[in-house]
């Protein structure tokens, strides 16, 4: 006997994933997309329209009515009500990042999350790419030692040639610029990497376009036995900037994204290739469909979301204030 599509909604066309995820949907064997909402009528409408589902204008309406499942892509100062309305309606939510504006609107959701029985996934796609899990391999063997430095950097070009949304710069919904966006990515990277939260965090941030919020950031980590992580962003690249990963431990470095997709590992001196790589894991709007199943959470997943938000508010004030912000006791 075949399962029932999963029915979602879409909350929100805000973030520019939204399409992306409405593709996602639209593939997924699993998966319908029916409905949209988005407390911009207007963004709302072209949405529906584009892809053949109803509008529907009052957010009760969608949670009330028979959809099993939603993605969150609303303004991030939007989450916290929209994601905690939608658990308490017994919907499973696939929420994108940030998950909110700061720690204490992310317990609010987790809690939410945690006691409504609902999977609840939080976007961090390049916790499960191959690069990633490779790195994790080595990281567990502890055969090159501990983990001294680490440097992620995504960029691209969003600013120079003005394809981001104008939203994407307001500093109330977006909750920041280039870091608090792109700038995610490198963060968690790191976070995972390192396994642990650092002792204080040190951000700069640039504004070369003259939009209000960053568009070119470099924010440091700086853990209790002195290591140190660099997450590099910016939305003004418009060279050759690709996603790299260079990390050093006590007797060997690894470098990747510097020379393609391959990896290149320096131990006693010189270079040698990886070769034994990892495979992608399927993704997480894919192990969130799974888990709608069991209504089940993945503890990780959301820690990492709100060691992501914990550090991003900290590089915020950082770059605000100018000076390192040490990390607050529990």
């Amino acid at each position: 006997m075949e399962s029932a599509m999963l029915k979602v909604a879409i909350l929100g066309f805000w973030h520019v994933h939204a399409t992306g995820y409405a593709e996602t949907i639209r593939d997924h064997p699993g998966t319908e997309l029916v409905a949209v909402w988005d407390p911009d009528p207007v963004r709302g409408v072209e949405a529906a329209e584009r892809w053949g589902v109803p509008f529907v204008r009052d957010l009760d309406t969608v949670l009330s009515s028979d959809v099993d499942a939603v993605v969150v892509t609303t303004a991030t100062v939007e989450h916290a009500d929209v994601m905690v309305r939608a658990t308490a309606a017994g919907k499973h939510v696939f929420a994108e990042k940030l998950l909110g504006v700061n720690l204490a609107e992310v317990d609010t959701i987790l809690e939410a999350a945690r006691g409504a029985g609902v999977a609840f996934t939080v976007a961090l796609p390049r916790l499960h790419e191959h690069y990633t899990l490779t790195v994790d391999r080595l990281l567990r063997s502890g055969e090159y030692g501990d983990l001294t430095y680490a440097r992620v950097r995504l960029a691209h070009d969003g600013s120079i040639k003005d394809w981001l949304p104008k939203r994407f710069y307001d500093p109330r919904e977006a909750v920041g610029g280039a870091l608090t966006d792109l700038g995610c990515h490198p963060v968690y990277l790191l976070d995972h990497f390192f396994g642990r939260l650092p002792e204080s965090v040190s951000a700069v941030y640039g504004e070369m376009t003259g939009r209000g919020v960053d568009d070119n950031s470099v924010v440091t980590f700086r853990y209790a036995d002195g290591a140190i992580g660099v997450a590099e962003t910016g939305f003004v690249t418009g060279g050759h900037s690709p996603f790299t990963i260079e990390l050093h431990w006590n007797r060997a470095s690894l470098f990747y994204g510097h020379g393609g997709e391959a990896f290149q590992l320096w131990e006693d001196g010189g270079p040698r290739s990886l070769r034994e790589t990892e495979k992608d894991a399927p993704t997480p709007f894919e192990q969130w469909v799974a888990q709608t199943a069991t209504g089940s959470v993945e503890d990780a997943n959301l820690r990492a979301a709100r060691n992501l938000t914990e550090l991003v508010t900290m590089a915020n004030e950082s770059a605000a204030t100018g000076r390192a912000v040490p990390r607050r006791p529990e």
